[in-house]
């Protein structure tokens, strides 16, 4: 009986010591890859700026109804852990929450920020991600652009768990596009990166699937996973970023993230500030020239051949122009045409 009893306590002691090994490997970095270090906590401006302009993106421009403009910035740092992801630049570590990811399917709330410029279901699914092993370390917003090529910023601190920043903005108007960043890495190592600077391109949440900046709700059923928007994908003449003749789209926006000094001080856990700091407009003369070829609609019938009796009559079809060139595209063609033919009704 003594042994048995011996035998047990020793399984049960091996048992913890066993669980308390795979806890601690757990916990490291996997395949060498190291965590963040970094002591301190880290006070970042993010300064987001639109270069959303007409001589870049000049197909369908929204002008009014609403013009081009771009929904305040929402962002979060998440919790950072050691799973490992292995994409085409190489490893990175994931996080607890993750408010996008390309080729994965968007939340609601995602979707209604994306569809309508709502955040409070986004808020929802980030505060009930900061209540689970607070895996959101500080929230964060700036301002509304009020144009296609404003700016607007706001300030965040990071901590060595929660050294990963993601945001989204709104494309206004647009069926479900937006532009953001997923799981920056603030932290190198034992230090924090001084400045960061990301060029940011369109993305469709697939959840609706218009075509233009103004087209109608049109629900994505089933739903589609998140994806890059390219000059050729989707590949539509309608769509609204369908450039043929580039092989990639111009940056839509621009994000900086800068690192600011601050004395060190008593980490105090912060509360949620949806407060921005500024918003402002900014000058476009350095946007670069996108070409806008002109598209044409298809010829109409031919029209009744006219002429007086005993000789050769005329008859035109046209076409009009559906697509104005713009930024020294290809011009259009001509809109009229006519040939020669024998009256039906002469006179």
């Amino acid at each position: 009986m003594g042994t048995q009893t011996l035998a047990t306590t020793q399984g049960r002691a091996l048992w913890a010591l066993l669980l308390a090994t795979l806890g601690s490997v757990a916990s490291q970095p996997l395949r060498g890859d190291s965590m963040c270090t970094a002591r301190t906590l880290a006070k970042y401006s993010i300064t987001f700026t639109g270069k959303w302009s007409q001589t870049a993106f000049p197909k369908q421009y929204p002008l009014f109804r609403p013009p081009a403009q771009w929904s305040s910035l929402l962002g979060v740092c998440p919790l950072r852990t050691a799973a490992h992801t292995q994409g085409p630049a190489g490893a990175a570590h994931s996080s607890d929450y993750s408010m996008w990811r390309e080729s994965q399917y968007a939340s609601n709330g995602l979707r209604d920020f994306a569809e309508r410029g709502e955040a409070w279901a986004l808020m929802k699914e980030i505060e009930a991600a900061g209540e689970k092993l607070q895996s959101v370390h500080e929230v964060f917003s700036a301002p509304a652009v009020p144009s296609g090529t404003g700016q607007t910023s706001t300030e965040f601190e990071a901590h060595a768990r929660h050294s990963l920043v993601s945001f989204v903005v709104r494309i206004v108007p647009s069926p479900d596009w937006f532009v953001g960043v997923d799981s920056l890495d603030l932290c190198d190592g034992n230090r924090w990166r001084e400045q960061v600077t990301v060029d940011l391109y369109p993305h469709d949440a697939g959840t609706d699937s218009g075509f233009t900046f103004s087209s109608p709700n049109f629900a994505t059923i089933p739903q589609d996973t998140v994806t890059k928007i390219t000059s050729s994908s989707p590949s539509h003449p309608a769509n609204s970023f369908y450039y043929p003749r580039l092989k990639a789209l111009p940056p839509m926006a621009r994000v900086t993230l800068v690192r600011l000094r601050q004395s060190p001080r008593t980490y105090v856990p912060p509360a949620i500030d949806l407060a921005g700091r500024s918003n402002e407009i900014v000058d476009s003369l350095s946007a670069p020239e996108t070409p806008l070829d002109c598209e044409v609609s298809l010829w109409s019938s031919w029209g009744l051949c006219r002429g007086p009796c005993g000789k050769l009559g005329a008859k035109t079809r046209t076409r009009y122009v559906r697509v104005q060139p713009a930024n020294h595209g290809a011009p259009c063609p001509e809109l009229e045409e006519e040939v020669e033919c024998i009256p039906d009704n002469c006179v």
